[in-house]
């Protein structure tokens, strides 16, 4: 279940699946990809997850039936990715496998203390998705990349800021006020002030 909150001009998607670590089904990933794109007039969006943990990745049933390779995953990655505002990972917990996706493709990723990172496509022999791997070396370098895609690492969150694969730990009860308020000086801009500053920052980047 997707939980989808408007509140003014951000909105929330939240993974709301936690007796099942917020592992996601193909209809799930439909609703996100859904929400993702008819927020396009939001000025942020925040994903985030219920319960402790933010997502396991694909359902295990699901995963097995041909989800773990779906075109979604991309589909969901690319709309986050070209939101004109400013979109937010809000980690309430353990991020792994494909939905880690959406997360390299916000523009900031927050992290509650305790938070891991993994991604082990090489034990389950399968590929990541296509533009997974570049996002994440963009952000840690190749050779951290390889630690977590190819030597199967989990990074605590501690590892993940310190690498820059998150911005910010921040207390769990603290963690959507933390998401808002870093959101508020775009919520007060125009959608062209905001639009504009984000395609000058992705014009310098390599």
């Amino acid at each position: 279940m997707i939980d989808i909150a408007n509140d003014g001009p951000v909105c929330t998607l939240t993974i709301n699946r936690p007796d099942k670590a917020n592992s996601l089904t193909g209809d799930m990933l439909e609703a996100l990809c859904a929400g993702v794109e008819d927020a396009r007039a939001a000025r942020a969006v925040v994903v985030t997850g219920a319960g402790g943990v933010f997502s396991a990745g694909a359902d295990l049933d699901a995963a097995k039936a041909g989800l773990a390779t779906s075109p979604l995953w991309e589909r969901l990655s690319g709309a986050l990715a070209r939101h004109p505002g400013l979109t937010i990972a809000a980690l309430n917990g353990t991020v792994a496998g494909g939905a880690l996706g959406m997360v390299l493709a916000c523009d900031l990723r927050i992290a509650v203390p305790g938070t891991r990172v993994f991604y082990p496509v090489m034990k389950l022999g399968v590929l990541p998705q296509p533009s997974d791997p570049p996002r994440l070396a963009a952000l840690i370098g190749p050779s951290r990349a390889k630690m977590i895609l190819m030597a199967g690492e989990k990074i605590t969150s501690d590892e993940a800021l310190a690498w820059g694969l998150i911005d910010r730990i921040v207390a769990p009860d603290a963690l959507l006020d933390s998401a808002r308020a870093l959101s508020h000086d775009v919520c007060a801009a125009t959608p062209e002030h905001a639009h504009t500053i984000k395609g000058l920052i992705a014009q310098s980047l390599p």
